[in-house]
């Protein structure tokens, strides 16, 4: 029995290569075996509309992707993306408000554990130390060997430092970057933050207040920065700027004298500023004039005066006209018994 011919091709499977194959069928035993036409070699496709759309799905994602990182980049240069930086690439370029031995107190510690146990919950904030830097746009979370500067968390830098972990930081606003204010600027931000958490004490909060005022009064142009003004800008009364340029000033007097100047109430402090004032005013004041002493004699009927303070003396003969001759006789008089006699202080 023969089996016709466009039976076989249909169970044959072409590979890629365009060599046929027989399927896996079994025929029954023929007599003749003529040796069957070989199929023509089927050709790969090339093209089509599935190359086509695999194509444009390609650069579809491509363009995505590069539409991700740019917002990445845009996101993390207005602060509303993290970055996980080197603690040792984060420079505190202000230093602290806080009182010098903050790493010992109670709270210092207590934060410390929490972040061991749980992780920091909070992101610092930084401003690169390099104003023109931006994220490299192939990998723009990729921030190895970038130098930074420290606006605020210096609790939290400080223990990721102890601890030996990444910071969670975020980029502080870029609207003041690079402006003639900027010191100020990073200096508000950094007040900002302890007041909102209320961790302050009366001494740090006014110290930190006299610290801004003096120094956006040194980093303005116009040099016309009042209390006034300046308690509108940062949002407290009039009198704790002056109470604050007070504290800022005398500073190193007041915990000199005061060794618990740190845990001073409000109404402390301002008898403490109050009394430095004093002791002050007490060592400034001018010293009292000498006294004047005056002597007078009788020369006739006219009368000679002589006067001395504060080391002067002076000769007085009303209606007594001298000549030269006269005055040096007079002076040689004088000068002699000072000779013999000295002079008393």
């Amino acid at each position: 029995m023969k089996l016709k011919r466009s039976l076989l091709q249909d169970t044959t499977k072409t590979d890629d290569s365009g060599s046929s194959e027989r399927a896996d069928i079994e025929t029954p035993s023929v007599a003749e075996n003529p040796t069957p036409e070989p199929s023509p070699a089927a050709k790969p496709r090339i093209g089509g509309a599935g190359s086509a759309w695999k194509a444009g799905a390609v650069e579809q994602n491509k363009a995505a992707l590069s539409r991700a990182r740019q917002k990445m980049m845009d996101d993390i240069l207005s602060g509303h993306h993290e970055l996980s930086l080197n603690h040792a690439f984060v420079t505190d370029r202000l230093g602290s408000d806080r009182r010098t031995d903050w790493q010992s107190q109670e709270q210092f510690q207590s934060l410390k554990n929490s972040i061991e146990a749980n992780g920091q919950d909070t992101p610092i904030q930084v401003w690169p130390s390099d104003p023109n830097w931006k994220p490299d746009p192939l990998d723009p979370e990729n921030v190895d060997g970038v130098q930074f500067n420290l606006i605020t968390g210096r609790r939290r830098h400080a223990i990721a430092e102890q601890l030996g972990r990444p910071l969670r930081a975020v980029l502080a606003s870029p609207e003041k970057r690079g402006s003639e204010d900027e010191e100020f600027e990073l200096l508000f931000m950094r007040f900002r933050e302890n007041e909102e958490r209320e961790n302050l004490g009366p001494f740090e909060r006014l110290l930190s207040i006299g610290e801004m005022f003096e120094n956006l009064k040194l980093s303005s142009r116009s040099g016309s920065v009042t209390a006034v003004s300046f308690a509108k800008r940062i949002g407290v009364h009039e009198s704790i700027v002056s109470r604050g340029r007070a504290v800022f000033r005398d500073r190193e007097q007041i915990l000199n004298k005061f060794k618990n100047a740190y845990d001073l109430s409000f109404p402390d402090l301002q008898k403490a500023v109050s009394s430095l004032s004093e002791d002050k005013a007490l060592k400034t004041k001018a010293p009292a004039k000498p006294k004047k002493l005056i002597v007078t004699r009788s020369v006739g009927s006219r009368k000679l005066s002589m006067s001395s303070q504060g080391g002067k003396l002076s000769v007085s003969a009303a209606g007594m006209n001298l000549d030269k001759q006269s005055l040096e006789g007079l002076g040689d008089v004088i000068a002699a018994y000072l000779q013999e006699h000295g002079s008393k202080k």
